[in-house]
């Protein structure tokens, strides 16, 4: 009976905790921007452009939002909310036992796919993406922080992050260049955060890799030889 009791107090700990600090155990925003300036330097076939990154808790608010650039104007405006979305995205279709990237989703909702209509299930709360003060954006206080962005994107760039105990924790969205870039520069991102212990996924190599082929793939963006080659060049997915 006290085992029983123990347990069920332990439970209710966990959730006052997550529910106390939901960002619990997530990457600060320096952590998030120094890893997104160095993944964004590498080789991802893309246009060589900087970036947005994004990170939200497994409740959904928004933990962190940083750019890679000398300003907040250094990468497409539009790409701060569809980071935002992405992670979102990646977060809201994960499970512990199966990690589905934003890569992933392209197929199944398109016309005739078995998730079409996904991408509109659930809308971007535009008072949240677009309020505050523009300066902040990026920023330790940007608006986002807080508060839950909704929305579905379906396209290379966001990642569930799983830490060492393979417990799903939020997720990342990345955005700011071709969307197969923007995939190859969150998993640099995941890597290097050592958030990236993912249990299984429908992706390439079973986990929740991109893959240019398939009922769970998305299409080439620029060049398929040497977008097939950043692929395969990403590093392994960690083991818990």
């Amino acid at each position: 009976m006290h085992s029983n009791l123990l347990s069920a107090l332990l439970v209710v700990s966990s959730f006052t905790s997550l529910a106390a600090d939901p960002c619990a155990g997530l990457p600060t925003h320096a952590q998030l921007k120094a890893a997104l300036v160095a993944a964004r330097g590498q080789d991802n076939g893309g246009f060589n452009l900087d970036m947005w990154g994004t990170l939200v808790s497994r409740t959904g608010e928004v933990c962190a939002v940083a750019f890679t650039g000398k300003n907040a104007t250094a990468q497409w405006p539009g790409s701060r909310v569809i980071s935002a979305q992405k992670a979102n995205t990646a977060n809201a279709f994960g499970l512990p036992g199966l990690a589905l990237a934003t890569a992933n989703l392209y197929s199944a909702v398109q016309p005739g796919g078995s998730l079409f209509g996904l991408q509109e299930s659930n809308p971007v709360d535009v008072h949240v993406a677009y309020a505050g003060a523009a300066s902040a954006f990026g920023q330790p206080g940007d608006p986002m922080v807080g508060k839950r962005i909704g929305g579905v994107n379906v396209f290379g760039g966001g990642l569930a992050l799983y830490d060492k105990a393979g417990e799903l924790i939020g997720a990342l969205g990345v955005s700011g260049d071709s969307s197969c870039a923007d995939h190859a520069i969150a998993w640099r991102v995941r890597n290097a955060l050592e958030l990236d212990f993912v249990p299984a996924g429908v992706g390439a190599g079973g986990v929740d890799q991109i893959t240019f082929t398939g009922p769970w793939s998305q299409p080439h963006c620029k060049d398929a030889a040497a977008e097939d080659a950043v692929v395969k060049a990403l590093p392994a997915t960690r083991k818990k």
